[in-house]
Formats: C-alpha cells, sequence, structure tokens
C-alpha cells in the first residue's frame, strides 16, 4: 500500500514556521536570485541548497537555470548567486549556453550591471587544465560589467579529499555572513532553526486509474477530491530511437564489456557531424527500481499528479498522470551516489535515536571525513543508504522524495560513427561500467547496464537527442589530423575517419591504446581497411601484451614516432585527444611537448609557447572525462 502520512499532525508553531520556509517576510524585500548551471544536476542541487537556507533567514530566493531567465531582466536585479560547473575543456553546461553567449558579447555597456551585487560558485575539477574556467571568466565578465562582488568567487574541486563540499558549505557560510551584514534581520525575525522541515516543494494527487481522484497530499495532510482529466506528456521530447544490434566487441574472456549499440534515426530529421554527442535518457536497473518500490511500500501501478506549492519552482517533466513506476525507473536517481544535502533532508525524517545521531553526524562539519569514506569512496548508493536507515526512509511521505531524492540525469556519448557511412543510424562505443569497492555488491553504471541488456528482438528504443561536442574537426580537407583515443575515447575519431573515408580523404594518423591486441582492439579490421588504403595511419600501444615489459602507453607511441609528429605539426596540422581525464592527456601533452623540443630544436619555453599557440588557434584539443 502507499503510505500517505495520516496520522501527521504538526504544531501551530511548525506550521508556522513552514509559512516562513515558502513566503519569508515580504515586507523585508530581500529578493535573491539564485542562477546555476548544471550538467550532471549538483549545481542544481547546490543551488536549492542556498535557496532553502535563503528562507531560513528570509531572504527571498528564486532558483533558474541560466538558459531559462529572462537575461533581460538582469539589469533590475539586485543580488544574484551563480552556481556554475566547467564541462569538457572549459566549457559552459548546455543550460548556461545561451547566456553565455550574451553574456560574453563585447558590444555590452561597461556599465551595464552597475546595480547588481554577485557571487560565483564554481564546480570542477582539478584534474582538467581548466579548472573551474567558467566560473573564473564569468566573475571576471561580470566585474567588467560593472557589477559588484559579494565575496571571492568559490572553486569547488571534486577532487578534493572531501569533495566539492570542502569548499562549497565554508563558501556558504561567508555568503549569509555577508548578507546579512548588508540585510540584517528585523527585530522581530531570526534564523530558522535548522531542525525546521520545510514545506514539500510540490503537493500529490493521486488518481484511481485514470480519470478519479483519490486523495490529495500536501505537506503529509489529506483532502478529498474530485475527478480531473490531464494529458499524457512526453519528457524532453527525445526522439526514440530503435534498437538495431547490440553487439558486444571485446572478447568473452576479457573482464570489461564494450558494446556497439547501432540505433536507426529514421525520421527525426537528426543532422550530426564528427564530434557530436548523443545525449540518452536512461532507466534505473530493474532490480534497484523493484527494490526500492518494494522497500518503500509504494504500489507501482497508483498514478498521481503535482500541484506546485512554491510558486517559483516548476512542475517536474513526468506524465500526467504519471504512474509510481514510471516515476522510479525513469526519474528518481536511486542508484546514485547521494550529497551532503541527501543527508542533511533525511535528518529531517529522523526519530529513531541511532538514525538520527548519525545522521547528524553526518551533516555536521566535523564528520565530513566518516560521511565521505561511508559514501563516496565505496559509491554508496541512495538506495543502499535507504537500506541502513530503514526507519527515517520509512518515515518519508511521498510528497517529499521529490525532495530528498535528485533527479535522474542524462548521460551524454561520443557518437561513434559518420551519417554519411550510416545514413539513418548512430552508433555508441559503450563500456559496461561495473567495478568492486568494498561494498559487496558490485558498483554499475545505471546507463550503461541498461543499454547493454536491451535486445533489438524485443523492439528497444532509447530516447535521445543531438547535441554538438566539445571537439570542432578541420573542414578543410587537406589538413592533417593527429589523433589520440585510447579506449572507448575512440568513438569520435571514428566518425572523423569514416567521414574522411567516404570521401577518399587521406591525412588521418589515429594513435589507439587498449590493454589486449586481442582482447579490446576496437574497430580492429576497419583500421587495417583503411591503412591498406592509404587513407589511414596508425599507431597502437598494447599495454598488457607482454606482462613482463614495461607498461607501453599511447604517450610511448607519441615518442616513439616523435619525427613524424613533429613533420606533421609543422605543416599546421591539428592535434586531438579523447579519453579519461585522469593521467592520459597531461602525459601525451608533456610527450608531444618533449617531440617539438627534440626535433623542432625548440628550449623548454619556446616549446611551451608554440603549444598554447595550438590551443589558440584549436589546433590542439582534448575532450575529457572523470
Amino acid at each position: 500500500m502507499l503510505r500517505c502520512d495520516t496520522e501527521f499532525r504538526p504544531s501551530l508553531l511548525y506550521l508556522l514556521n513552514l509559512q516562513l520556509f515558502m513566503r519569508p517576510n515580504m515586507a523585508s524585500g530581500r529578493r535573491l536570485l539564485i542562477l546555476f548551471g548544471s550538467q550532471t544536476g549538483t549545481a542544481q542541487d547546490v543551488a536549492e541548497k542556498i535557496s532553502r537556507e535563503a528562507r531560513r533567514r528570509h531572504f527571498l530566493p528564486k532558483v533558474a537555470a541560466l538558459d531559462s531567465y529572462n537575461i533581460a531582466e538582469l539589469i533590475q536585479e539586485k543580488l544574484v548567486i551563480f552556481v556554475c560547473s566547467t564541462t569538457g575543456q572549459g566549457d559552459p553546461p548546455d543550460n548556461m549556453t545561451t547566456f553565455w553567449r550574451f553574456i560574453m558579447r563585447r558590444n555590452l555597456p561597461t556599465d551595464s550591471l552597475n546595480q547588481l551585487s554577485h557571487a560565483v560558485l564554481g564546480l570542477g575539477d582539478s584534474s582538467y587544465q581548466k579548472f573551474n574556467f567558467v566560473a573564473k571568466k564569468l566573475h571576471k565578465r561580470l566585474l567588467q560589467l560593472g557589477s559588484t562582488e559579494l565575496l571571492n568567487v568559490g572553486l569547488a574541486d571534486d577532487l578534493h579529499d572531501l569533495g566539492a563540499d570542502a569548499v562549497v558549505y565554508p563558501w556558504m557560510e561567508n555568503l549569509w555572513e555577508k548578507l546579512l551584514a548588508m540585510y540584517p534581520l528585523e527585530d522581530d525575525q531570526q534564523i530558522i532553526p535548522p531542525h525546521v522541515r520545510p514545506a514539500a516543494r510540490f503537493s500529490v494527487t493521486f488518481c484511481d486509474g485514470k480519470d478519479k481522484i483519490l486523495n490529495v497530499v500536501t505537506n503529509g495532510n489529506i483532502e478529498c477530491g474530485r475527478d480531473v482529466r490531464v494529458p499524457t506528456w512526453f519528457p524532453a521530447q527525445p526522439f526514440p530511437a530503435k534498437l538495431i544490434s547490440n553487439e558486444r566487441v571485446t572478447s568473452p574472456d576479457h573482464f570489461q564489456d564494450t558494446r556497439l549499440i547501432r540505433l536507426d534515426i529514421t525520421g527525426s530529421n537528426f543532422r550530426y557531424d564528427p564530434g557530436d554527442v548523443a545525449v540518452v535518457c536512461p532507466q534505473n536497473m530493474s532490480d534497484t527500481v523493484d527494490d526500492f518500490i518494494s522497500y518503500m511500500k509504494l504500489d507501482p501501478d497508483t498514478e498521481f499528479t503535482l500541484q506546485l506549492n512554491d510558486p517559483d519552482a516548476s512542475l517536474p517533466k513526468l506524465p500526467e498522470p504519471c504512474s509510481i513506476k514510471y516515476l522510479v525507473e525513469n526519474y528518481l536517481d536511486i542508484n546514485g551516489v547521494p550529497r551532503r544535502s541527501f543527508f542533511e533532508m533525511l535528518l529531517y525524517f529522523a526519530d529513531e535515536e541511532r538514525e538520527k545521531e548519525k545522521l547528524e553526524e553526518f551533516t555536521s562539519s566535523e564528520g565530513q571525513d566518516d560521511l565521505f569514506t561511508y559514501c563516496n569512496r565505496v559509491k554508496r548508493t541512495l538506495l543502499e543508504v535507504f537500506h541502513d536507515f530503514p526507519h527515517t526512509s520509512a518515515n518519508i511521505p511521498f510528497e517529499y522524495l521529490f525532495d530528498v531524492i535528485p533527479v535522474l540525469q542524462p548521460r551524454s556519448f561520443s557518437i561513434a560513427s559518420s551519417i554519411k557511412a550510416h545514413p539513418g543510424e548512430i552508433q555508441l562505443l559503450v563500456a559496461v561500467v561495473k567495478y568492486k569497492t568494498r561494498i559487496a555488491l558490485p558498483r554499475r553504471g545505471v546507463c550503461s547496464t541498461w543499454l547493454s541488456q536491451l535486445d533489438p528482438a524485443q523492439i528497444s528504443h532509447i530516447p535521445l537527442w543531438i547535441k554538438k561536442g566539445t571537439i570542432k574537426f578541420p573542414t578543410d580537407k587537406t589538413t592533417s589530423v593527429i589523433m589520440v583515443g585510447p579506449g572507448t575515447g575512440v568513438a569520435p575519431f571514428r566518425s572523423f575517419i569514416e567521414d574522411r573515408v567516404s570521401a577518399n580523404v587521406p591525412g588521418s594518423v589515429l594513435y589507439f591504446g587498449c590493454r589486449y591486441s586481442t582482447k579490446d582492439f576496437y574497430f580492429q579490421e576497419e583500421w587495417k581497411d583503411y591503412t591498406d588504403k592509404s587513407l589511414l595511419k596508425l599507431y597502437t600501444a598494447f599495454s598488457r601484451d607482454n606482462e613482463d615489459a614495461d607498461r607501453y602507453y599511447v604517450q610511448h607511441a607519441i615518442r616513439d614516432s616523435g619525427e613524424s609528429v613533429w613533420n606533421l605539426l609543422k605543416q599546421n596540422a591539428c592535434f586531438f585527444i579523447a579519453g579519461n581525464a585522469k593521467n592520459m592527456p597531461d602525459a601525451v601533452r608533456e610527450e608531444v611537448k618533449s617531440v617539438i623540443m627534440k626535433y623542432g630544436q625548440l628550449s623548454q619555453e619556446e616549446a611551451q609557447n608554440y603549444m598554447m599557440k595550438m590551443d589558440q588557434e584549436k589546433r590542439y584539443q582534448a575532450e575529457t572525462w572523470s
């Protein structure tokens, strides 16, 4: 049975505090706009955390994605907080690209934002060369347009021992200290205590079949209902690409399961270029969906609709009405590693002494190392945390699931095919994520696991859309192109090579690396065919073929063919890298610099300047991921 919190009897003080959360003192007029640019949901989560804390301090917050905000209104704002992640090699996230192009226009008057005070919080990964580039550049641009900084730009780092929170939370404390100094509380106001639960963003209406409303649930209270008819809604309008084939391209005895997934996009009107990306809307794994529904004592067939409690919020993209099974399969990120804000929300529902004590520890500044060990180091999922806190999770009313559990995010894959070679088709090269930690059950990637289990015989469809990638290949067919793509990093280069081969264009050089020449040498027969036709020059690095020898990686292959690399570079060849961001990109860059010094007879400083010029001319590009 679906649990509705019918026994919830809030006190008058509690209800008053809820009113304060939802509608702070309007007389104060302290509007606070919080704009986020988020690629994976982290920046949005932080923005919503800032909003909750703002309400506790009687500000009037509004949260919005940067591209959904009318930028023309920025000249009227007084206080704006920007929370921005950086993607690729210094690129803005997808939901702030329009804003980014506008704010960087050179013709904007330098006094455009004289009335504005701003703070910028960046979320990044220091393994990338352009760490938090978007936040830094945005902060500088706002100052150029006349805005006043509230405090120094925050530069959170995912690679910190305690993750991004090591910067985010101290930065927020400084923000509130500054804002409360600028806008003190009224004499009769106090900061709402942190243990007071904020109101849910949505009310839930449960339906009987398609039309009949059973209950309206608002913050734990039930109100008998009415009859409504609502249209069906299809999320984000992705195109349902039909699965043609799902082929394993690694040998059966290899630990890594990698799939070449072919998708029929006939009728989509999609056009894509080499380097473009397919964005896939995944489903949660069926066993975890069943576990969650059973554990939370939900009826998968029950349908519901949502209504807004907060006028500044927006309804999630769900069918109307929506079944609980659809919600858990497609919307709630039950398999993600939860953030600190998740444990802060859980604490509102904790009444069992030991669980409450542990949650209080996890949400304190002193308990962050323990939280990181419990959660991040072993990649514990949200569903597993629910199991570890059974009394607390049992107390969560259904309508609060939308506040507690983040949204399942789409995944991006470089397209591994050329539309010229495969008209009406997209191919993806997907490594199925599965690895062990100290937790007994293996960790699994949600999207890659879901994709690997799809069967073409069952007429499977994959919702997706296309976006521009970070790599921009040259359009001049006389330009030589050097590509370094170990593992699945070869995907965008296969697209480019197929594109050139289809036009019989030579000048492509590929450095491919994997573990074994007999187990994970992707597209081996294709590469041989192209090299036989003199349309491709291939260098390989098989790191595990000779277990007695030192490991041989793509950077070593570049070193061993250094003179050829230099001869191409001095003829204005372009150089591209794609793959894991951990060590490979930096190792390759250092080797390229060594090649330039050795064969170009340049000093270290001259070689560094040479590479910087390549960066500026977009002749050296990298698309990496962590």
